[in-house]
Parts: C-alpha cells; structure tokens; sequence
C-alpha cells in the first residue's frame, strides 16, 4: 500500500520519534509512506476550544493537503493519534458544513473514511497483529480517550503488545480513567488535572512497568511529566515506538531519536 503521514503538530514540534517510527514500521512491513508537505494542524485544538470559525481555513488545509487520497494517489492516511484522528474522523466535515461550505464537507468526510489511527491501520486494514517487533520490557498500556471513546480502537494496540516477543504487558487498573489532560482542560482546570493525573501516576507505579505506552503523545507527555517528576524511573513511549523495535534494531527505553525515515516527501495537489 502507499499511506500518506498525517504526523501531527504536536508530534512535529515535540516528539517526532512518533511519525518516524511509524514511518520505518510500515516500511518494514513492506509499504510506502510519502508526507505531504503542506500538512500542519489538523484543527482540533480550535474545536475543542470552541473555536469554529478560526478552525475553518485550519481544517480546509487538512482536507486539501490529504484529498489525493480520496482520489486513489494514496490508499490510506494513517496518523498516530487518537485524539487528532477523533477530530478529522467526527469534527472537521461538521466544522465546514457549519461554515456553509458544503462541497468542502463532502470532501472532509471522504478523506475522513479514509484516515486511520495507527493500530486501526495495521489491524483492521493491514490485516496484521504481530509486525515482528522485538521489545524484552515490561509494558503498561493507557488507552487515551479519545481513542477509547471516540474511535472505539477497544483492544486493538493491546492485541499488538501482546504479539511483540519480549514484551510483558502488565494490566493497568482503572485503564479507562482519564489522565487529566485534555488539551486546554488541563490549563484551564489545573487543579482537578493534576489530582486525575496522581490518580493515574499512582496506578502506572503500581504496575510495576518500565515503560508507559499510549497511542497519543499528548497523553504521554502529560503522565510522563508526573513521572519524571515523582523520580519513579518508568519511561513513556508511543505504541508506534515499541513496535518500531526489532532485535536488528532495538529502541531503547528513554533514548529518542531511533528508527529510520525514508518518508517521501510530497506537495499535495
């Protein structure tokens, strides 16, 4: 297949470990990955916000940078996020269709059916579930909201953990508790965050894991900082980042920067 990268603005500009690894999974599972160029925000932090008209020529741009897709250029857009995947997925046709731009819905929605969080591309689409990766720590997973509740991936990246040789998947309780982050919630409403993110921190130690997984890096980033900073050694990393891994070539638990990127780079039409 030919998957265009939908990276994400946050992975961009702070985790780009993310995309990369995604980019030598597939390509090692046999695929090619192009990146369209003109792609930046995908306008969920607009929406989410309340927003709408200023995510309007935010989300025209998603839809146009991606709209080969629809046109058969590419098979599939696979993004490695829950949540920005849950915006293009439910928020961006509706975001134009509100605006009275009704084609450029239309056209949302088709490149929408064609958008796929990371672990819905590889099971549902792909058709696999053991992509040969190799990862001897103990793992937890926290499956994001989003990705739980909007797009329903269920036990789909849990099914791939399990298929990676080495892992230990160590059961997390209260898994489909929020973390506390939420985007603006967390500034907006710090108190209540941080007490959800101790909830969270708490049972993660309780694991006894190294390694905190997630499929969104937003997540990780917020449990990862109350990690680091109750000193508790557990490392967070992106589902796409431990499946990356292989014996050939390992990534190594709090060393970023692992994982080639042959990604061709692409100006949409």
């Amino acid at each position: 297949m030919r998957i265009a990268l939908a990276a994400t603005c946050i992975a961009d500009a702070m985790f780009p470990q993310a995309p990369r690894a995604v980019v030598t999974l597939l390509e090692r599972l046999g695929h090619e990955v192009v990146f369209p160029a003109g792609q930046a925000c995908c306008g969920q932090m607009h929406v989410n916000t309340g927003y709408l008209a200023d995510a309007v020529p935010v989300v025209q741009n998603h839809v146009r940078t991606f709209a080969p897709v629809t046109d058969g250029e590419w098979d599939a857009v696979v993004v490695p996020s829950g949540s920005c995947t849950g915006s293009i997925r439910h928020q961006q046709s509706m975001v134009l269709e509100r605006a009275g731009l009704h084609s450029e819905a239309r056209a949302a929605a088709a490149v929408a059916e064609l958008t796929y969080e990371l672990s819905e591309l590889l099971v549902d689409v792909l058709g696999v579930t053991d992509v040969g990766a190799w990862f001897p720590h103990r793992v937890t997973y926290h499956p994001t909201c989003h990705s739980l509740r909007m797009l329903g991936v269920g036990d789909k990246p849990e099914r791939l953990l399990r298929a990676v040789e080495g892992l230990e998947l160590a059961p997390l309780a209260e898994a489909e508790g929020c973390c506390g982050f939420g985007g603006t919630f967390s500034l907006k409403n710090a108190e209540t965050s941080a007490a959800m993110l101790d909830d969270k921190v708490a049972t993660v130690v309780d694991t006894g894991a190294e390694v905190l997984t997630a499929g969104d890096w937003s997540c990780l980033m917020h449990i990862g900082g109350g990690l680091s900073r109750g000193g508790t050694g557990v490392r967070p990393m992106h589902l796409a980042e431990i499946l990356a891994s292989t014996r050939e070539s390992p990534v190594v638990p709090g060393r970023h920067g692992s994982g080639r990127s042959g990604a061709t780079t692409e100006v949409a039409r």
